[in-house]
């Protein structure tokens, strides 16, 4: 699947908002015990964070993307501006903070098991607000996806989203998509504001679920009417909950070597935006994403799933 090229709905971008980081990712052998001293295979930096891990999938998928977070001056937002640009993901939208810490993530990726181990180091920077959202274009875009942090300020944001809806015409509506990973009391009620919806593993299980059916069925009534519930459970593939109340589900596509999970959750929700903001319909969305997902467990970093 490939974007189409030509015409003004092709024009339109897609925006992710939320979290940038600095990912220095280490590559061992198997994971070191406590208090030890051991030699990494390889290390690299790499631009990271959910919506801007999202991002980098849907330019190489060949959709025209936007990115909206926070940045404060220094040589990780240097090296974090520059990856953008290389990939072509506009940053027009970056809010440029006038002090404070760009996050930065230690990630161990162990190679004989593919796993990842994260230790995030949160600076406090402050997010995107409501006003910065303000002098965002929305006639510019086609989709805008949020990775759920700030509920306040982006309860504001999908507020003005929900009165451009209503004034646009049909076909320059905005499509809205919301990410849930982190089980936080007060980003819940973001998840009744998307048109699509996705729940992580790590949320449903805070929930008491087994499964990701059911965890669609226990949480649909948190959803808008209409809207669709998508959960990915990893080695199970993934499944969704559509308008029309079907349950529709994805077996995963592992690599024949497990040798990198780190943004495949990020790499599956891009793909499927990418694949209905496309017209696909839910069920060959969510095939889609969890190929491309399993294609990026494969390899180091995002270059090679397409």
């Amino acid at each position: 699947m490939a974007a189409a090229a030509g015409g003004a709905a092709e024009k339109r971008r897609i925006m992710c908002v939320g979290l940038v980081c600095l990912d220095i990712i280490s590559v061992v052998e198997a994971f070191p015990a406590e208090d030890s001293d051991t030699r990494c295979l390889s290390q690299r930096w790499q631009r990271g964070g959910n919506a801007s891990n999202s991002c980098t999938v849907l330019a190489l998928l060949g959709a025209p993307c936007a990115f909206m977070g926070s940045l404060a001056p220094g040589p990780a937002a240097d090296f974090i501006a520059a990856d953008f640009q290389r990939r072509g993901v506009d940053t027009a939208h970056v809010a440029w903070q006038p002090r404070g810490e760009v996050p930065c993530a230690c990630c161990l990726v162990n190679a004989a098991s593919g796993s990842r181990t994260i230790v995030l180091h949160d600076t406090k920077l402050p997010d995107v607000t409501a006003r910065d959202f303000e002098r965002v274009d929305l006639s510019q875009y086609r989709w805008i996806h949020f990775e759920a942090r700030n509920a306040a300020e982006q309860g504001a944001m999908l507020e003005r989203l929900e009165r451009y809806n209503r004034a646009a015409a049909p076909e320059r509506r905005v499509r809205v998509s919301v990410e849930l990973e982190k089980p936080r009391e007060e980003l819940l009620p973001l998840m009744g504001r998307g048109q699509v919806v996705f729940i992580s593993k790590d949320l449903a299980r805070h929930f008491g679920y087994r499964s990701a059916p059911e965890a669609l069925r226990g949480l649909r009534g948190r959803i808008q009417p209409g809207a669709t519930l998508i959960c990915a459970w990893a080695e199970e593939g993934a499944d969704a909950l559509g308008p029309d109340g079907q349950l529709v589900h994805s077996d995963a596509f592992p690599p024949e070597t497990l040798v990198d999970t780190l943004g495949a959750g990020d790499t599956f929700n891009a793909a499927v935006i990418f694949a209905l903001a496309e017209g696909s319909s839910l069920q060959d969305a969510l095939t889609f994403g969890c190929r491309i997902a399993g294609r990026k467990c494969g390899i180091q970093g995002f270059d090679g799933i397409v």
